[in-house]
C-alpha cells in the first residue's frame, strides 16, 4: 500500500516510541533514586517533579513529535527515515525487506577498509576485473588508500572496491568475510555480502533499516565522514603521473539544504538506492531509500515532509 500513514497512523508511531522512551526515562531515574535529595516532611519535592529535574540534568535529546496533517505517499519499495539523537522511527515502509544493495554496500567496504589499512599506505592496482562504474585504476599504478576512499565513495568506483579487497592479507574472499563480520558486531543481522563493489550477486541483501545504520557508523568515522560530503575532488596516483577526477554521484549534495552524503547505488535489478544524512537546525536524520524509481526526487521529498511535520521537544515537557 503505498499510502504509508492516514493522520491517525502518522500520529500513531511516535507518540507511541515518545511514550515508550518517556517511560522509560522515568524508570531509569527511578532506579537513581537513591541519590536524590530525601524527600522528609511536607516540604518535600513532589515525586514526579524531581524526575523532571533529573531528566534535564542528564540532558536527554529532545524527541520528534508528528504535528503534520498530510501523510506521505512514497512508490520506493522500502523505506527508512530516523531521529539520529533519540533513534525515534519517522517514517518506515517494508524496513525489514530484504533487498539487493547495489552500490550502498560500498559504506561496508570503506569502513573495513579503514581498520585494514592507513590512511596513506600505498596500494598496488592488480588488474581487477570491473564492470560497471570506474574511476580509471591503472594496472601497476599505485595509489594511497584514502585516494582508494575518495573515489568509492564520492564515484562510487567499483575499481577502487576491488583494489581496496584485493590488497587485503587474505585476498578479496578475507576483505569479505571481514565486511560480513564487522555488519554482525554492528547488529547488521539482516545484510550479508558476497563483494565490495556491490554488484549484484546471490546472497548479498540487505534492508533500509540496516542500511541506515551502517550509514550512522560510516558518519561516526572521522577519517571517512568528510568524504561522503564532497561533491568534487581530484585525487592522484603515488608519483602524481596519473589523475583521476571525481565528481560525486550524490545529485542532492550542494542543492538540497542540510545534506551531508552518504551514498548512492544502483543496479538494474536493484533500482536506484540512497542512504542520507541530513541536518537541519541541528536536527539529524538518516534515511534509507531503496527500490525508486526516483531516489533524489523521493528522498528530497521525505526531507521535506520530516522537517515540515515534525517539532523536536525536550523530555521534560511530557513530565
Amino acid at each position: 500500500m503505498n499510502n504509508l500513514k492516514n493522520s491517525r497512523s502518522n500520529n500513531f508511531l511516535p507518540n507511541f516510541l515518545l511514550v515508550f522512551a518517556t517511560l522509560a526515562v522515568v524508570v531509569t531515574s527511578a532506579l537513581s533514586l537513591a541519590s536524590w535529595p530525601r524527600f522528609e516532611g511536607v516540604s518535600a519535592m513532589p515525586f514526579f517533579a524531581n524526575i523532571k529535574s533529573a531528566v534535564a540534568r542528564e540532558n536527554y535529546p529532545p524527541i520528534p513529535v508528528y504535528r503534520g496533517q498530510n501523510p506521505l505517499t512514497v512508490g520506493s519499495e522500502s523505506v527508512f527515515a530516523m531521529d539520529i539523537d533519540s533513534e525515534v522511527v519517522l517514517l518506515a515502509k517494508n524496513e525489514n525487506v530484504s533487498m539487493l544493495p547495489a552500490s550502498t554496500v560500498k559504506m561496508m567496504t570503506a569502513l573495513v577498509a579503514v581498520d585494514a589499512y592507513a590512511s596513506d599506505l600505498s596500494l598496488e592496482v592488480k588488474n581487477p576485473v570491473v564492470v560497471g562504474q570506474k574511476m580509471g585504476l591503472r594496472t601497476g599504478e599505485k595509489i594511497s588508500t584514502n585516494n582508494l576512499l575518495n573515489g568509492l565513495l564520492i564515484y562510487s568506483a567499483n575499481d577502487a572496491a576491488e583494489v581496496l579487497a584485493q590488497n587485503y592479507s587474505g585476498g578479496k574472499s578475507a576483505f569479505v568475510e571481514l565486511m560480513n563480520k564487522k555488519a554482525n558486531n554492528l547488529g547488521l543481522l539482516n545484510t550479508h555480502f558476497t563483494n565490495p563493489s556491490g554488484v549484484d550477486e546471490s546472497g548479498q541483501y540487505t534492508t533500509a533499516r540496516d542500511l541506515a545504520y551502517l550509514g550512522l557508523a560510516l558518519i561516526k568515522n572521522a577519517e571517512i565522514s568528510g568524504i561522503v560530503a564532497t561533491k568534487q575532488k581530484t585525487v592522484a596516483s603515488i608519483d602524481g603521473a596519473i589523475q583521476h577526477k571525481l565528481v560525486s554521484t550524490n545529485q542532492l549534495l550542494g542543492e538540497v539544504p542540510g545534506v551531508l552524503g552518504i551514498k548512492t547505488g544502483w543496479t538494474e535489478f536493484a533500482r536506484e538506492n540512497l542512504v542520507t544524512y541530513v541536518i537541519r537546525d541541528n536536527h539529524k536524520v538518516i534515511i534509507a531509500v531503496l527500490g525508486s524509481a526516483d531516489r533524489f526526487g523521493e528522498t528530497k521529498r521525505i526531507i521535506d515532509w520530516i522537517y515540515g511535520n515534525f517539532t523536536w521537544q525536550p523530555v521534560t515537557d511530557f513530565l
